[in-house]
């Protein structure tokens, strides 16, 4: 070997050496990235009141990403305006991650009946995954003496308009889940509003309101108590926790399913980098042992997507929700 080939030989050798400590820094500089969310206190806004299904499901997934994380979660309950109230204050917070909002598909059907909404679904906000999927139970007291389903759509039926029907705020997905199941039914009655399901909950045990589509979480307990009778359940397939209890469809009346979820969006603005960080952070927490097992005791169904999927599912389903509103009748006000 001549002493200009082992010359040569050794730069090549250093400028590989080089470019696999600079590959590896890189690498190490991009998993330090990945592991970048949080790095302080995260308030997370809930626009219903505490003790919801919406506020349950949080506080659940946000305890474990805490333990796991070290960081502080704190659950801010923000009611009011029919959800628009907290809605709004994250549609303008700074997209740094620091503030999350935990809504369900009142995201979405919110502005198909309220007039002036000041911000847009799929304009404002980013999805980073659902946190699960809630059945809804349309529950009323034993003591109105309604066994089933066709039993209650009679005796709408039979008095037209007469039947009023409770949903935690104008516009949210236990609203809009009446509303489906009123038209797929045929029958006309009155809704009556409430800040949160605690309320309209204890209003349909005391007979004062008829019946309630209730998310699982906070219904479950008055059902096991008997002190609400569960007529139907509104997703595509039975409940888990109620595996007694039939569909709206089970029930015969087609076109009446409604799935509510409930889900973690930030400003729009945020990052795609830190959107997947978060989706990452928030998602290992969600697949551990402890909070399959909280979520599943409150009735709560595991249900995880990419933030591009869920970006994609907020934007068909604000579609969707305006031609159910056209379809009940309801002018925005």
């Amino acid at each position: 070997m001549t002493r200009h080939a082992a010359i040569f030989r050794r730069a090549i050798r250093g400028t590989l050496a080089a470019g696999a400590a600079a590959a590896l820094a890189l690498a190490a500089a991009t998993s330090a990235s990945a592991q970048a969310w949080p790095t302080k206190p995260v308030r997370v806004i809930v626009p219903f009141a505490a003790g919801s299904a919406t506020d349950l499901v949080p506080r659940a997934v946000f305890a474990q990403v805490s333990h796991q994380t070290g960081q502080t979660f704190i659950i801010e309950n923000r009611a009011g305006g029919g959800t628009t109230v907290g809605t709004a204050a994250v549609a303008k917070a700074d997209p740094d991650g620091s503030t999350i909002l935990v809504h369900s598909n009142g995201l979405v059907t919110t502005p198909a009946i309220q007039a002036n909404i000041p911000y847009d679904p799929v304009r404002d906000f980013a999805g980073v995954t659902p946190l699960g999927n809630v059945p809804l139970v349309l529950v009323i007291s034993p003591s109105k003496n309604i066994k089933t389903l066709k039993d209650l759509v009679a005796a709408a039926k039979a008095k037209p308009g007469s039947l009023n029907y409770a949903a935690a705020g104008i516009g949210t997905p236990p609203h809009m889940t009446m509303e489906r199941f009123r038209v797929a039914a045929g029958f006309t009655g009155q809704l009556v509003p409430f800040r949160g399901a605690p309320e309209a909950l204890t209003e349909v045990i005391t007979g004062r309101v008829d019946v309630y589509f209730a998310p699982v979480p906070p219904a479950i307990a008055l059902i096991r108590e008997g002190k609400l009778l569960p007529l139907a359940v509104s997703s595509s397939k039975r409940a888990s926790v109620l595996p007694d209890v039939p569909t709206t469809i089970e029930a015969g009346f087609p076109d009446s399913d409604f799935d509510f979820w409930i889900g973690m969006v930030v400003p729009k603005a945020t990052p795609r980098d830190l959107v997947a960080a978060m989706h990452r952070t928030t998602v290992n927490g969600l697949e551990q042992p402890a909070t399959k097992e909280k979520l599943g005791a409150l009735g709560v169904e595991l249900m995880i997507m990419t933030p591009e999927a869920f970006d994609a599912r907020i934007a068909k389903e604000a579609v969707e929700a305006q031609r159910l509103a056209k379809a009940a009748g309801i002018t925005p006000q």
